[in-house]
């Protein structure tokens, strides 16, 4: 998921350098969308592990 964010990312900043404002907003967003959601499942993953090393 975080490739995903990356790759959005990286077309938003090739179409603001082409003067694409448009896709360069939206793809902007999707990246920015992405990134929130790899953030909230990486800690969840942190807290389940936690959770499970504590229990053992």
């Amino acid at each position: 998921m975080l490739y995903w964010a990356l790759f959005f990312l990286a077309v938003a900043i090739i179409a603001g350098i082409f003067g694409f404002g448009g896709i360069a907003s939206a793809s902007a967003g999707i990246a920015k969308i992405l990134f929130f959601i790899f953030l909230a499942l990486f800690a969840l993953a942190l807290i389940v592990r936690v959770l499970r090393g504590a229990s053992r």
